[in-house]
């Protein structure tokens, strides 16, 4: 297939729209049931959102779906996995997935099973110990089993340091034989998975063929990232080598599924799937008029340093001229925008980072650091739209007062 000419604002403003981060967020009839189906179907459109605990702010799941949805309440998720419309697995890492989509996780359950299953077998009486409560008074929390041993854990470096029962949780849960089915405050509420998932896509997940889970797998990751290439290492959300990536994608742009993107200022191709090329026509063509955005109405943005739109960082240097490292993992003498720094999207364009912490007891939202990029003409204009939706962030999240302690601009 031949492939198509595009630009990178064209293709990036593709991306922002199918991630629904083009536009401001939409707002949904002010009901409990409207809220739960809007947040319901943005998860559908984004295929899954990445979980993460860490909550300068608030969790990474929350802020993604906050940027996506007005007036979102964090107690929605909860109320959407106890009713088993969601479920939490592996993705593009541990992600809240919509339930229907649970048959063809099997190969990775399969897998995660086969990788934890002797150390399962390790502790196995605790296990059992585990399992039988469960299936006799679940759902609880982790809180509710007791046990003395401490065992090497997930996150134990040198000293075993995690308590035997809340280890085997984690195990039986990276092995499907239980899941998360709601949160009490931080604590996970755990259920066995053969009472919590529906009967009927449970049978599917026993009936589904391997081949056949994997190629839907692939069609999620395309449909999830929208614009991809095949050095990607999580291409289909499965163990490829980089050489079976490239054959993968191949094949789809060979069977007319995935059409290859010739990006101007580009030396490599990106690729999309080919229902969406038509989409993507559109912003190439309001591209070549080069439609001017009204400043004034220009949509703003914080994103999480794991949302969807970030999962890529490669990407966001192609398409969006912008560098973004999260850098909890530096060493704080050594970061450069901050523990939390947030991208500022701002139109089609990242801007800048801004580092936030919420202090909910005193109901006020601290920014450590606003940066925007020397690169960028940071209009009073363009200033005041990025304080007003400082403001509102902080609103959004419990915060009644906002307060930068340090900023640094690009002129």
């Amino acid at each position: 297939m031949k492939p198509l000419q595009t630009t990178k604002r064209a293709l990036r403003r593709f991306l922002l729209e199918t991630q629904l981060l083009l536009h401001p967020p939409e707002k949904c009839a002010s009901s409990a049931k409207a809220m739960r189906q809007r947040v319901l179907d943005v998860i559908r459109q984004l295929e899954c959102v990445q979980i993460d605990p860490v909550s300068a702010v608030r969790p990474n799941q929350h802020l993604t779906l906050a940027a996506r949805i007005a007036s979102y309440e964090p107690g929605i998720l909860n109320e959407l996995l106890r009713k088993n419309e969601i479920f939490e697995y592996m993705a593009n890492a541990a992600c809240i997935i919509p339930m229907e989509h649970y048959p063809i996780f099997e190969p990775t359950r399969q897998r995660l099973k086969q990788q934890v299953q002797s150390h399962i077998d390790k502790i196995w009486p605790i296990t059992e110990q585990v399992l039988q409560k469960l299936e006799s008074e679940g759902p609880l929390p982790a809180k509710s089993f007791e046990s003395n041993e401490r065992v090497h854990g997930y996150w134990d470096n040198v000293n075993a340091k995690t308590k035997a029962t809340s280890h085997a949780l984690n195990l039986l849960t990276d092995a499907a034989q239980i899941r998360i089915v709601g949160r009490e405050g931080n604590q996970r509420l755990f259920d066995v998975s053969s009472r919590s998932v529906p009967v009927e896509l449970r049978q599917q997940a026993e009936q589904i063929d391997t081949v056949e889970a994997l190629e839907a797998m692939m069609q999620k990751y395309f449909r999830a990232y929208r614009v991809f290439e095949p050095s990607d290492p999580r291409l289909g959300w499965q163990r490829l080598s980089a050489k079976e990536r490239r054959e993968a994608i191949d094949l789809h742009v060979k069977s007319g599924e995935v059409a290859p993107v010739e990006v101007t200022g580009l030396d490599k191709h990106y690729y999309i799937l080919a229902s969406d090329m038509d989409r993507l026509s559109v912003h190439d063509d309001e591209d070549r008029a080069r439609a001017i955005e009204n400043e004034a109405e220009l949509p703003i943005h914080f994103l999480p340093p794991l949302d969807n739109l970030l999962w890529s960082r490669k990407r966001l240097t192609d398409l969006f001229d912008f560098d973004y490292r999260w850098e909890i993992y530096t060493p704080a003498v050594k970061r450069k925008y901050g523990y939390y720094a947030m991208p500022i999207l701002a139109g089609d364009r990242l801007i800048g980072r801004m580092d936030p912490r919420l202090d909910r007891k005193r109901g006020h939202l601290t920014v450590q650091l606003l940066q925007i990029d020397p690169e960028i003409d940071f209009t009073e204009l363009l200033r005041e739209r990025v304080q007003r939706k400082l403001e509102s962030f902080a609103h959004l999240h419990g915060a009644h007062t906002v307060s930068i302690e340090q900023s640094s601009f690009g002129y």
